[in-house]
């Protein structure tokens, strides 16, 4: 018989150690998708042998990284202990740099938000705008207790790609366009962290914070419009979300639709918080200042409700066109507004729907979104979980 050569026997080593990873991968997206599985559940689930799952589950328990619930007696056969991922097992911090404000936020592995701080602006400053989160990262990681500080697997930042293209839309200064033209924000997060930073872009992190949201069964196919200042928008097919080559794929703002003239336009100029400041600057309304979840709307009557049902055309017409291409089982529309608004504007989308003749198969499920204006930094944070310790392809798991 031969022996293997060094470079076989390491590669076999590699072999092994991506298998393992990958195993103990596909346990943890079990056990986070069915809280209360047993071993027998888990190795029916993921193909694998019950003294494998067993193995995998006693490992992730020494680490801290599931639970054992109580055991389950009464039932045929041996009696059943559920697992659970321990929701302080690890911790993510997530960031948001957007277009009129930032947020950073402490997220636990149960995807609970447990500390986060916002800070509103008119424009985003190149000069300044990264020490400031840093100072706010440091916030929170001095609230952290010991052992998050120790659990915590890493740092995402969630933001537009090409900030240049739209800074002169808020006020900005043409230097700032200079200053932004190519600027690597997680570089510059990390020169300023001293620690690796994630970048995700902000329409595929929020479209990841609603496509977890969403409560089971999880759609195959997901779509998802944030109306913010511009509008955010990302597709997750299969448990993954659809980035491209570049992580900038699903830019559904930029699709074009018929405005109220009969003409075409993009999404982003009927259906975003700068359309109506515009609306709202032709017929001598104050624009008002900070967050437009704190605004007073109803003063803002009935250049609002008009800006709401001319949003609402626009978005349905891009889920339609959307749809078209890609067979979205669902898609979600959020804002940064108050729910109440969000609301108004789901039920204008759903009513422009509705007045669309009907075309080949049933259309996508509407829903409302549920993580408002943090879908963003929640949604880093929770990229940053789950490559660490989550199965990349969830098509598996995903009804």
């Amino acid at each position: 018989m031969q022996k293997k050569s060094g470079d076989e026997a390491v590669a076999r080593g590699f072999a092994q150690s991506g298998v393992r990873i990958a195993n103990e991968r596909a346990v943890m997206t079990l056990i986070a998708l069915n809280p209360g599985s047993s071993n027998a559940d888990l190795a029916r689930l993921s193909g694998l042998g019950p003294q494998t799952t067993s193995r995998i589950v006693s490992d992730l328990e020494a680490r801290e990284l599931v639970l054992r619930g109580d055991v389950l007696r009464g039932r045929r056969g041996q009696p059943a202990t559920p697992l659970f991922l321990n929701a302080d097992g690890a911790f993510g911090i997530g960031i948001e740099i957007g277009w009129r404000h930032f947020e950073v936020l402490l997220l636990s592995m149960a995807g609970v938000t447990l500390a986060s701080i916002r800070r509103s602006y008119r424009w985003p400053d190149f000069r300044t705008v990264f020490a400031a989160v840093g100072a706010e990262v440091a916030t929170i990681r001095a609230g952290m207790t010991v052992q998050q500080r120790e659990r915590l697997v890493g740092i995402g930042v969630a933001s537009p790609a090409r900030f240049e293209r739209h800074l002169h839309r808020l006020g900005a200064p043409p230097e700032q366009a200079t200053l932004w033209q190519g600027a690597d924000i997680a570089a510059e997060l990390e020169r300023v962290l001293g620690t690796p930073v994630a970048w995700f872009n902000d329409g595929n992190a929020a479209c990841w914070s609603e496509f977890i949201a969403h409560p089971e069964p999880r759609p195959r196919a997901l779509g998802y419009f944030q109306v913010g200042t511009l509008v955010g928008a990302g597709i997750a097919i299969d448990g993954q979300i659809w980035e491209g080559r570049t992580g900038n794929a699903a830019n559904l703002g930029a699709i074009l639709v018929p405005d109220a003239q009969g003409g075409a336009s993009y999404v982003h100029a009927i259906a975003s918080i700068l359309a109506l400041e515009q609306r709202l600057e032709a017929r001598g309304h104050k624009l008002p200042q900070g967050d437009p979840a704190n605004w007073n709307w109803e003063r803002l009557e009935p250049v609002a409700s008009d800006w709401l049902d001319d949003a609402g055309r626009a978005l349905a017409n891009a889920m339609v066109s959307t749809r078209a291409v890609m067979e979205l089982d669902a898609v979600v529309v959020g804002g940064v507004m108050p729910k109440a608004v969000v609301k108004r504007l789901v039920e204008r989308v759903e009513h422009h729907l509705t007045a669309f003749p009907p075309h080949g198969d049933e259309r996508s499920h509407l829903t409302m979104g549920q993580k408002g204006g943090s879908a963003g930094a929640t949604g880093a944070a929770q990229l940053v979980l789950f490559h660490r310790f989550f199965s990349r392809g969830w098509s598996i798991f995903v009804t």
